[in-house]
């Protein structure tokens, strides 16, 4: 979202301080294409050095790829990189409880509280000095999709014919090839690359490039599942198996599929006939 569509008006809350404006910097990632380049230094978060700014704010980088809200990047960058204007503008407390409900209960699943110095309280209560979520009349024209839930990680299944497998499709709604793969970043934190490709879908109102999206956030929100997964940093595969209920996803079964596995391949192929009982 461009952030010119959050702003009421161009003022806002200035915290007295002598700031100086700077280009936002390449390893800020989440900060980029948010419709301008440069911030303020020092931040709405208190910080005073570019090396502080990047430290602090990397840290927030996988929960932006979460995807945990609509909201959740610019929330955050107007926080770690505030817009260059004469003064400082703030997120609106209804855009600070809107992301925090909606991604507090990822950071608890990764075994974080929601911290204090975003606590919603500290935000201006009214809309008109403030950054604003989007009109509740524009939010309908977007689709609502279900939610990846926090869970245990399945075990992988190692033994199985074609028949428990096509019986497990009947029993759950969505399958979902995946190739995951992991590197480290520039700062020596682990990094996971998520390809995913519907092999096979029942569920009726979803497209493919939804289904894949949200798999990919399951698998970045249930980050312990992921690891298992990726004991080394050679590709693997996987077929993931699960059901959407009440506008929630959860992972049922994970096979591991490889190349010369035919029960996989048959189970896929046959499908396509096959009627549940």
């Amino acid at each position: 979202f461009a952030l010119s569509s959050f702003l009421r008006v161009a003022t806002g809350f200035d915290i007295g301080l002598s700031t100086k404006c700077v280009v936002i910097p390449k390893e800020m990632d989440m900060c980029h294409n948010i419709g301008y380049s440069e911030m303020r230094l020092p931040n709405l978060m208190g910080h005073t050095s570019m090396a502080e700014v990047i430290l602090k704010s990397t840290t927030w980088q996988h929960l932006v790829h979460t995807d945990c809200h609509p909201h959740v990047r610019t929330f955050l960058c107007s926080l770690f990189a505030p817009i260059c204007l004469d003064t400082f503008i703030h997120p609106c407390r209804s855009m600070c409880v809107a992301v925090r409900d909606s991604c507090a209960p990822v950071l608890t699943c990764h075994g974080h509280p929601w911290p204090d110095s975003l606590d919603c309280g500290r935000f201006p209560a009214g809309e008109d000095m403030c950054l604003a979520s989007l009109t509740k009349e524009s939010k309908h024209l977007h689709k609502v999709l279900p939610k990846p839930a926090c869970q245990a990680c399945p075990a992988v299944e190692e033994f199985f014919t074609h028949k428990r497998v096509l019986e497990v499709f009947c029993d759950n709604n969505f399958a979902v090839k995946v190739k995951l793969s992991k590197k480290r970043t520039l700062l020596g934190d682990q990094e996971y690359n998520i390809e995913c490709q519907v092999e096979f879908i029942t569920q009726g109102s979803l497209l493919p490039y939804e289904t894949q999206s949200m798999i990919q956030q399951w698998l970045l929100i249930n980050e312990n599942c992921t690891q298992r997964l990726t004991p080394t940093h050679r590709p693997m595969v996987y077929l993931l198996v699960g059901n959407i209920e009440e506008g929630v996803i959860l992972v049922n079964q994970v096979y591991r599929w490889q190349r010369r596995d035919s029960q996989l391949t048959s189970a896929t192929q046959k499908w396509k006939y096959h009627k549940c009982l």
